[in-house]
């Protein structure tokens, strides 16, 4: 078991990011975005750079946060994005020695119902993708995010039993304000907000990875408000201690989503609040995951990763596979 998180939400740039990883103790970031793009996205010298500077630190990138097949993808428009983002990616990764790609199920279809939400070109979709990516050696996971995977766990399972190879990343909070898409609407046309638990008891046999987020519901304003793990409504501390219990030896990553929350009066810019809130989240988590170890949830066992630091060369020497 190791940890990680989305850096990027405490600093935008990889020589913060880098900095609040080395604060946390920890070895890891996923990465998504580096002074806003992201990371399949820089160009190959700004890459070279942040090689440069995680071989340095001896920190690594055990995940790609990738924008392939996200909700700004619609299942109803050519599909050459996701593949041109996936085609980067790979190189970069092989260089960087990353195993995991964070993937989605494209954008859902407004208005439709689940059965018209063109579910197998989505499925092909998929299984070119994973394919792609299983035969460089690395593993795609799926997030229930704002896409069709993230409908609900049932949507989820299908997308693994018609993507064979393709494995899920699970995030806690994302069902706090996501629609249970089956259950009955009421009067006013709304639904119940998806249950973590529910969810993840049904497709947790498929998780290979883990996304920490939690958050409540605030039903007067319509929104998900996201706090510190452990502290809403998205089962946090429910599900790593099962998930320990069960021998879980994957990663944990961090995506606070937190506002500007950090009440220490001698921050006053956003971005050391920001990182702020990032340190202090993961703290919070580990001392969740040590009181669930205490409790009875099972020891975490360290998972064989690979070496962080592995740069080598230059970006623009390699080609995909």
């Amino acid at each position: 078991m190791y940890f990680t998180g989305f850096a990027d939400e405490a600093a935008h740039s990889i020589d913060g990011q880098i900095r609040a990883t080395k604060e946390l103790g920890w070895r890891w970031i996923e990465s998504r975005k580096i002074d806003g793009a992201n990371i399949h996205d820089i160009p190959d010298q700004a890459f070279d750079a942040v090689c440069a500077k995680l071989e340095a630190a001896g920190v690594g990138i055990n995940c790609f946060g990738s924008a392939i097949a996200n909700w700004g993808k619609k299942i109803d428009e050519p599909n050459e994005p996701s593949m041109a983002e996936a085609k980067r990616a790979i190189p970069r990764m092989r260089r960087l020695g990353t195993k995991l790609i964070r993937v989605m199920s494209y954008a859902v279809l407004p208005g439709k119902p689940a059965h018209e939400q063109m579910e197998d070109e989505r499925f092909r979709r998929l299984r070119d993708l994973t394919a792609l990516f299983l035969d460089a050696g690395i593993q795609p996971v799926h997030e229930n995010c704002m896409n069709y995977g993230g409908m609900g766990w049932r949507y989820s399972l299908r997308i693994v039993e018609r993507v064979p190879g393709l494995k899920l990343v699970f995030d806690t909070g994302n069902c706090v304000h996501s629609d249970d898409v089956d259950a009955a609407a009421s009067a006013d046309g709304k639904r119940p907000r998806q249950s973590s638990w529910d969810f993840y008891t049904n497709v947790r046999e498929h998780i290979a990875y883990m996304h920490i987020k939690d958050a409540r519901w605030d039903a007067a304003a319509g929104a998900g408000i996201h706090t510190f793990p452990g502290e809403g409504q998205a089962d946090v501390k429910r599900i790593v201690a099962d998930l320990l219990a069960r021998g879980y030896d994957g990663g944990f990553s961090m995506e606070p989503h937190l506002a500007v929350v950090h009440h220490d009066p001698t921050l006053s810019s956003p971005e050391s609040i920001m990182y702020a809130n990032y340190v202090e989240y993961g703290r919070r988590f580990m001392r969740l995951v040590e009181e669930a170890v205490s409790a009875g949830a099972g020891a975490p066992t360290a998972r064989n990763v690979p070496t962080p630091g592995l740069c080598r060369g230059s970006i623009t020497s390699a080609s995909p596979p």
